[in-house]
């Protein structure tokens, strides 16, 4: 049986790989600049335009609509208008786009390794979160079980380690053992960078509210892989 070649009217041919292997096409879908991180920003949740223009620093509001069109030409992702009070419209992930979350994982760990990689630049609050699930070291996890409140600026996360595992949704930490105040940046920079809380409190960088030590026991499941050798 003959293949038969189909090019899809959203996308113009010049700009596609033109091969047959599913990486190629996945680059023809993602591979355009700031998709994949408009894609990031949807993994934990819809998102209005303005939220991604905010999270995504150095994206024109131009680029960011042709990237959402593309990837809702794709299948990736699609708009829907939220029910009153809200009536706004968000976007957000197909099925098929979730599935697009261990490769974040695997990229992200393989290119943390890189010695150009500085932790110290900008990070989104889903950026973030989504490092936490790269970085999580169930091991040393063991039987630990805890729940965390990070309130991120204009956005709040939960995080949930239990049975080896670690889960983070959008929400309120309701229940919480303890509520962390901070950007992503100093969340950051207290999780990989090190730096002493007690240096980020006093800064008024961070605040701490509820059991600190369950806090420093989070900060210990974390950690960045090593560099490769030059």
């Amino acid at each position: 049986m003959k293949l038969e070649k189909i090019t899809p009217k959203s996308e113009p041919r010049s700009r596609r790989y033109q091969d047959a292997c599913g990486a190629a096409h996945g680059l023809d879908l993602v591979g355009e600049r700031w998709a994949l991180l408009v894609v990031r920003e949807l993994m934990m949740g819809p998102r209005r335009f303005n939220d991604l223009r905010r999270d995504l620093s150095g994206l024109s509001a131009n680029v960011l609509t042709q990237r959402l069109e593309g990837l809702e030409a794709s299948g990736i992702l699609r708009r829907r208008k939220l029910p009153p009070p809200a009536s706004v419209q968000v976007y957000e992930l197909t099925a098929w786009g979730y599935e697009i979350e261990p490769v974040f994982m695997v990229l992200g760990r393989w290119a943390a390794r890189s010695p150009g990689h500085d932790p110290s630049l900008p990070l989104s609050a889903v950026s973030i979160m989504m490092s936490l699930k790269t970085m999580f070291d169930a091991e040393r996890a063991g039987q630990a079980r805890m729940t965390l409140g990070f309130v991120l600026g204009e956005d709040q996360m939960v995080v949930t380690i239990a049975d080896g595992r670690v889960e983070t949704r959008r929400g309120e930490a309701q229940g919480a053992q303890v509520t962390i105040h901070a950007s992503a940046a100093v969340l950051g920079a207290a999780i990989y960078g090190e730096v002493p809380l007690q240096a980020l409190e006093a800064s008024g960088d961070m605040m701490i509210e509820g059991d600190r030590a369950v806090f420093e026991r989070f900060i210990d499941l974390f950690h960045l892989p090593p560099k490769v050798s030059a």
